[in-house]
């Protein structure tokens, strides 16, 4: 049964068009207020009845990542043809995968310190691991996924290639580079999962938008891919690649004061801001 899980204050909520409920007081002590043990139990989060008054209205929610510390986050460069066109590349012949390191995850509106000339966007669908697995052909690999998130890759172009070749984990893993939300809504609510329309903006001009079917290796290939060399965990993170319309190498890259703003059809919206480096 379909879900929209949430972090709210740090503890997993479920929700609903009423508000949102806090799992371990609508699951009656049976499930743990912990989003990452929630995950690890999400085929159960659908049965759960959401009656009675919610805790609050989601609209007015301290919202955190609703995976907050996942075990494994990866990232797929180039994944849309688009994306390697406008700068030059290649398409990879098989998926390009790099680490984000988990300090880097943050919440849907966590603020983006604009410590280098060179800050860029990358609006993304985001994977969430439900179930453990390793050796999962692509046609059964969606039976693995807990859900979906908007992302954001955020990225320093002048980090990610100080070295060469370029060290693109290093440059996308900057503290609050990493968000994900605002909920994870469960894979068996989409229509077609394979085909989700996704857009970025910044200070409300497009800039950004595309069709998740775009992607020239889909989440059940990624999956294949990814699980052929290595377990994935409950709660592991993939970042699906980004679409044409960043600012490397079209411009302008991000300033101080900018807002960014990343939908999914079906999942929500992430706006982060820009800000000066704190001293």
């Amino acid at each position: 049964m379909p879900f929209t899980l949430a972090n709210v204050r740090g503890r997993a909520c479920l929700v609903s068009e009423d508000g949102y409920y806090d799992l371990e007081r609508i699951s009656n002590g049976s499930l743990t207020p912990d989003p990452m043990t929630a995950v690890s139990r999400h085929e159960e989060l659908g049965s759960i009845v959401l009656s009675g008054k919610p805790d609050g209205p989601i609209d007015h929610a301290v919202l955190g990542p609703p995976l907050p510390r996942p075990r494994q986050v990866f990232a797929i460069g180039f994944n849309y043809g688009s994306h390697s066109t406008e700068t030059g590349f290649d398409n990879p012949e098989q998926p390009l995968v790099f680490p984000k390191w988990v300090s880097c995850i943050a919440g849907p509106s966590g603020d983006i310190v604009v410590h280098s000339p060179e800050i860029d966007f990358e609006g993304e669908l985001v994977v969430a691991i439900g179930t453990s697995c390793k050796g999962v052909p692509a046609g059964h690999a969606l039976e693995h996924v807990a859900g979906f998130m908007v992302g954001q890759d955020f990225s320093d172009r002048v980090t990610q290639f100080a070295a060469k070749p370029a060290q693109f984990g290093l440059g996308k893993s900057y503290p609050g580079f990493g968000p994900i939300g605002p909920v994870l809504v469960s894979i068996d609510s989409f229509e077609d999962p394979n085909d989700l329309v996704l857009t970025t903006e910044v200070n409300g001009v497009t800039r950004q938008n595309a069709r998740t079917s775009a992607m020239l290796y889909s989440v059940g290939q990624l999956i294949e891919y990814l699980s052929a060399i290595l377990p994935l965990y409950p709660g592991d993170l993939i970042f699906t690649g980004t679409p044409e319309g960043v600012c490397f190498p079209n411009g302008p890259y991000l300033q101080p004061g900018d807002v960014v703003t990343t939908t999914i059809e079906g999942i929500g919206t992430l706006t982060n801001r820009c800000i000066e480096p704190i001293d």
